[in-house]
Order: C-alpha cells, then structure tokens, then sequence
C-alpha cells in the first residue's frame, strides 16, 4: 500500500539498517582473534561468504580496510580490500557480503583478516552522509515530556496484591514523545533518531489530531544554532518527499488525481524554494495586520492556533515556513533560553505547511546546568557530566502524508485511527 510503502522509504533515508540473512557458515561467529590452526595458517578459501555491517572504514592509497560485524560476536572481522573496491556505498551500516580467504594477520590487534576477492554491498545505509543511529525508545514512560499532562495511564488489567501499589512503583504513561532518552543517547552517538509510536490524551476529534501517532524524532549533539536545525529539517522534508515521488509514482498520482487536484503542482512549489524564517514576533504582527477575523484573537504571548498556521502559510505564497524564538512561557522547560528580554523567548521552532500547519516542532536543548536547576530537578542529570550544546526535533508522519497527498483528513492517512471515543479492532 502507498503508506506501508512511504513508511519504508522513510525509514530507509533515516538510517534504518537493512536486516539481512546470513549464510549458517558465515565466518563472524567467529572472534577476530581466534588462533588459527596449523594446516590453516597460510590461507583458508572462504566458502559461503561472510556476511555482516560494517562498522568501521579505512581507506589509504592503495588500501582498503573494514571492520564488519553480524552480531554474533563482540569482535569484528577485519576486511582487507584493494583500493579499487571504495566507494560510497561502503559506508559505515550498510550491510555487505564478501569472499574472499582467511589468512593470518599481520597486525597484532587480531590473529586473522579476511584478504577480500569480491565485495558486494546488500543493503545501502547513508550514515556516512547523514549519520544518524536508529534508537528504539521505550513506549512505556515515566515522563511527560511536553509537560502537557495529556497522558494514557497504564495499570494491569487486573490489580496485583495490593490495589494501592503501582505495578511500577511509580505511575507510568504511554509515551508522548522518545525526546529524553534520545538525549541519552546522543551523548554516546552524537545523531540519533528514533521514528514509532506516539499517544496523546488529546478530547479532540477534529481533522488534525489522532490519540495514536507515528513521530519521526531525531537529537543532534554539538549542535549551537536553529540554523543549522532547520537545515536538517528541510533536507528531511525535500529529500523525503523526493524520493516518495521517485518510488511511489502511481500511487500519489491516484491521490493528487481523484482526492487533491492541484498538490502535485503544490507540492513542486514547496519543493522548488527555499523555506522562509519569521520568528514569532514577526508572524503575531502579520496576524494582527490580516483582514481575515480569527476564531482565536492573536496577541504576543498567546499560542498560534491552526488557523493562525494557516493563514501565514498562506501569506508566504504556500511556501513552508519556520516560525522561531516562542516565548517562554509557551514552551517546554528543556528549550534553551534566548536571554532576550523583556520579550523572554527560547530557540524554539515550528515548520509551518499548507493545508496542515504545524508539522515539524524542535528546539535548541537547554545544555546550561544552573538554568535548568531553576526549572527541573530530574533532568539535571542529563546536564551534570560533559553536558554540549545539542537540538532536535519530531515531525508528526501522518500529518507528513496528509501534506504531500494533500489529504485534508488525518485519519484517512493511517489504517486504524484512534481518537476518542472511536478505537475500532
């Protein structure tokens, strides 16, 4: 199906490792330093071949070095390959399949290497250019990370012993967001992302809002500007979307032709040009000026509500635009403070997209200990050894969809939608 199919393709350009099936024989299972014997000791014909990921690449003059690993060991096989074999695919997770022989090693960081005859990438994996490790987040939390309380609680079916006590021994809730244990992670991976399931509370049953979502998140370390964000989220958008288009041609072609005519051209336009950048001050003044009558009056200080979203989409020319520096109250405690008063905002920022509004929402992350002991106690710890400056962001998939297909329904873009008072099956 084209979601299913949209699905795959993003995951893919996120860095998704390809799974593989390896041969019964493959050579990985066994360590890198285990001693050869005897009659082996000058060369052995590897017959399957070894298959695994890389995990490392080197590549001199007239050499080629790998590490591969297939998960059957601590210890990588070390691949010795002629110069002529690099190329881009040869990038750090992509999975590969090589034959060659097993001869003994030189170095003295492992007994064996695999001299390599024939190299052939199975799956491609663009770490080397976008470098981003996939992380599988907990779906079960202890943390309201938007700090909106609109929380699923989860309880056994049936009490266990004592009613009063917690399964847990503190309340847990489906997760709203994998943020905070991205943060742990970017610490030891730099990138990191995590793309499944979300949950809100949300008593809405309107066009834009589901109870259960998917989210592409993604964390940045030693990342000090929204510029740069914003590069990672529009390179996301164009590049996602490109290539939705290039592999599922048919299948938008359905949905711009009978449910959305006229968002394939929509669509070329917010692909063509560059985003704009207005920051919130910017955007309430563009409000306060429009002749349209708003539901929601616009003032500083106050949420942009969708049709506020809308209508600066609108004003940009139908251009995605970055709306930036929120004030403070209106954001989340882990935003990073501007210093900017009187007007007190933080690096915050939404990606405002016709027919939608908000789809992408990031920040820079507050890396400051002492402004973060004036707010949280619990998340201190994240900030108390070797703490930089990082950001990210998660962009909501469905809502995703709903843009490049031009779907004016959320639910419409995902199989089984759960809202209130509607989970079916």
């Amino acid at each position: 199906t084209l979601i299913n199919n949209i699905l795959l393709i993003i995951c893919c350009y996120c860095v998704f490792p390809v799974l593989l099936h390896r041969p019964p024989r493959s050579l990985l299972g066994s360590p890198a330093n285990t001693q050869l014997p005897d009659w082996a000791q000058e060369s052995i014909d590897l017959l399957p071949p070894s298959c695994g990921w890389i995990r490392s690449v080197r590549s001199q003059k007239e050499v080629l070095f790998l590490h591969i690993n297939d998960g059957s060991s601590l210890e990588s096989l070390q691949v010795v390959a002629d110069s002529s074999f690099d190329s881009r695919e040869l990038a750090f997770g992509s999975s590969v399949e090589v034959q060659g022989q097993l001869v003994k090693s030189p170095s003295k960081k492992q007994n064996v290497e695999l001299k390599a005859e024939k190299i052939e990438v199975v799956g491609n994996c663009d770490a080397k250019d976008s470098g981003f490790v996939h992380i599988h987040t907990p779906v079960i939390t202890s943390n309201d990370c938007e700090g909106a309380g609109e929380l699923f609680q989860v309880e056994p079916s049936s009490k266990i012993k004592v009613p009063e006590e917690n399964f847990f021994n503190i309340p847990v809730f489906l997760t709203v967001s994998g943020q905070l244990h991205l943060e742990v992670m970017s610490g030891a991976f730099t990138q990191v992302f995590t793309f499944g399931p979300t949950f809100r509370a949300e008593n809405s049953q309107s066009r834009r809002h589901l109870a259960e979502f998917y989210m592409v998140e993604a964390e940045i370390s030693f990342l000090e500007s929204l510029q740069d964000l914003m590069q990672v989220m529009e390179s996301l958008f164009k590049t996602t979307a490109m290539t939705v288009l290039s592999n599922c041609p048919k299948d938008v072609e359905l949905c711009h032709k009978f449910i959305a005519p006229g968002q394939k051209d929509r669509l070329e336009h917010m692909l063509k040009n560059n985003f704009l950048i207005i920051s919130y001050t910017e955007a309430v003044e563009i409000l306060k000026q429009a002749s349209q009558n708003f539901t929601f009056t616009p003032e500083w200080g106050a949420d942009l509500h969708t049709e506020h979203e809308k209508y600066l989409v609108k004003h940009c020319g139908d251009i995605p635009v970055f709306v930036i520096n929120y004030p403070l109250a209106l954001k989340p405690f882990y935003m990073r403070d501007n210093e900017d008063g009187p007007q007190h905002t933080v690096a915050a920022v939404d990606l405002l997209v016709p027919g939608v509004g908000e789809l992408f929402g990031g920040s820079l992350r507050e890396e400051r200990y002492h402004f973060l002991e004036q707010r949280l106690a619990r998340y201190l710890d994240l900030r108390r050894f070797g703490s930089v400056p990082h950001g990210g962001f998660g962009m909501g998939f469905e809502r995703y969809l709903q843009c490049i297909l031009g779907i004016d329904n959320i639910k419409d873009v995902i199989p089984f939608p759960r809202f209130t008072h509607s989970c079916l099956l």
